[in-house]
């Protein structure tokens, strides 16, 4: 999700009766997204090679995603994920000094973001991430080479389901490992946390809750990704998926697995080199 402000998960409600009857009438599905359409960067401006992706959903959408290859013989391809707030252009730092570790790198919007058509939500969402996996796997670049699927906050969210329903199903290519950052351990269980932090939905925060699907529960699912290796990440200082989240999303899954306890921010891990040789190090020993 995103990096900023707490605000950008579940909307500080300004003590408004207008949100209160906002969230009785439409449910909770809608607080997990914050899209918009502001270009904040281009790989260019980072001095990254890049193409513009324009994907087609079987339900009618248009996703835009950006393929930033390699700087020299690549290792192996990344695909990302990002959280809950803005576009591609915003959390592209994320993954912006993997080309020069010689890694393709793949990132797409869900419906809603930036330039892709229509509007979140969580089962769209899903088929969005889905949807840019295949695109890749069809791509001659990451064939006979390791393929990781990293995704951050609310992008862990969906890339748990999307990794899990990939190995029952034994797609091919297989995924070689999956990085989860800073993510929640489920849909519903995040909302309730959420409301609860809110006087004015503190008391409904139960039944409010349940208007948000239990089907996609990421503790539930990151167990069916064995035996593909899992790194978990998180912050003891993430104040917005506080870092039980990670405990219970680690113990959770199935080895092989790995815990990387980090120091930073919220969606700010990879700001720090130590941790991006720690996931170096990760898709570098699963990627022989």
């Amino acid at each position: 999700m995103a990096t900023r402000t707490p605000r950008l998960l579940l909307k500080t409600f300004a003590g408004t009766a207008a949100a209160f009857i906002l969230l009785l009438q439409a449910g909770c599905s809608s607080l997990f997204f914050y899209p918009d359409q502001v270009i904040y960067v281009t790989p260019d401006r980072l001095n990254l090679e890049y193409e513009d992706v324009f994907l087609n959903t079987a339900d009618g959408e248009t996703l835009h995603g950006w393929w930033l290859p390699a700087k020299s013989e690549p290792k192996g391809t990344v695909y990302f994920l990002h959280g809950n707030a803005q576009n591609i252009s915003s959390h592209i730092m994320n993954v912006a000094w993997l080309p020069e570790k010689r890694y393709n790198v793949f990132l797409i919007d869900y419906r809603g973001y930036g330039r892709s058509t229509g509007a979140p939500d969580i089962e769209g969402s899903l088929h969005d991430a889905e949807t840019g996996l295949r695109w890749l796997t069809d791509q001659p670049d990451i064939q006979n080479r390791p393929l990781f699927l990293l995704g951050q906050s609310l992008g862990g969210a969906l890339g748990t389901n999307l990794a899990s329903e990939w190995v029952k199903r034994n797609e091919q290519p297989p995924l070689d490992g999956v990085i989860l950052d800073g993510t929640f351990s489920g849909f519903r269980s995040i909302a309730r946390e959420k409301l609860g932090d809110f006087w004015l939905t503190w008391p409904l925060q139960i039944p409010l809750s349940w208007t948000v699907t239990d089907e996609y529960e990421t503790y539930e699912h990151i167990g069916n990704i064995s035996p593909v290796p899992v790194m978990v990440i998180h912050s003891v200082r993430d104040g917005i998926i506080p870092f039980h989240h990670g405990r219970r999303l680690y113990e959770a899954a199935e080895e092989p697995k790995e815990f990387l306890r980090t120091d930073t921010g919220h969606g700010a891990t990879f700001v720090i080199p130590g941790y991006q040789a720690a996931v170096l190090g990760f898709m570098d020993a699963n990627g022989e």
